[in-house]
């Protein structure tokens, strides 16, 4: 990734930048790893401010790497403690839209639906399982689903989470047989997005559409909502 695109900015003021994330780039740079938005949101900052020196960047949260939308990066120290306290006591409101491999049905989703699983990250790999609720390790995961209509590709839906548990949309989904289109990982059979030569750079159809918080400094409320990426279908 060269840079940030002017499109990219969501939301910026002397205390918060707030961006939106192309899939399958990862939120936090890895010494020797691939380009992150971390990176470039600090080249952003550098270029745009004429900033010297290491430039501060706190990141309160982090999307999945095939996942698109928004991301928060706090500019200060006490702006990612405050911020790192919104989403430890779930003052942040997020939402995200996604694409399940399933088929469309109005009166099967008439409404909200609530999910409550208990899950458990696997130990030595990068994915997550349901599990007891009194198995070792577990922790309750929670949201809200809603169909907002058919897509091409399957089903478009609204999802609410309550936490923030490790794949925790991909895998609530998954465990219903309605797995993400994409999402390989979780057993989605169906690709999705521009075609990618790196196994790496996949792109999955779960989009983080709006991030909802209080200004880390005013504590007046912020709504920033994120563009889906131009290769998503146009709901029907």
């Amino acid at each position: 990734m060269s840079g940030i695109a002017p499109a990219q900015v969501l939301f910026e003021d002397n205390h918060c930048l707030v961006l939106c994330k192309p899939a399958g780039l990862l939120t936090q740079g890895v010494t020797g790893a691939a380009p992150s938005l971390e990176e470039a949101a600090r080249d952003y900052l550098r270029t745009t401010y004429d900033k010297k020196g290491r430039i501060y960047l706190g990141i309160p949260h982090r999307l999945d790497r095939p996942v698109s939308g928004v991301v928060m990066f706090a500019k200060s120290s006490k702006a990612a403690a405050r911020l790192a306290e919104q989403f430890r006591d779930r003052v942040v409101q997020k939402t995200y839209w996604a694409i399940l491999q399933a088929e469309y049905s109005a009166r099967a989703w008439a409404g909200t639906a609530q999910w409550s699983d208990h899950m458990c990250k696997i130990a030595d790999e990068a994915r997550s399982e349901l599990v007891d609720a009194g198995a070792e390790g577990a922790r309750l995961a929670e949201l809200e689903i809603e169909c907002l209509g058919a897509s091409p590709l399957g089903m478009l839906v609204e999802m609410r989470p309550r936490t923030g548990r490790m794949h925790q949309l991909r895998l609530q989904s998954a465990s219903r047989g309605m797995p993400i289109v994409g999402d390989l990982q979780y057993g989605a059979t169906r690709a999705f997005g521009p075609e990618s030569t790196s196994s790496h750079d996949r792109v999955i159809a779960l989009h983080a559409r709006c991030l909802r918080f209080l200004h880390p400094i005013r504590y007046e409320p912020v709504e920033v909502v994120a563009p889906l990426p131009e290769y998503w279908p146009t709901p029907q």
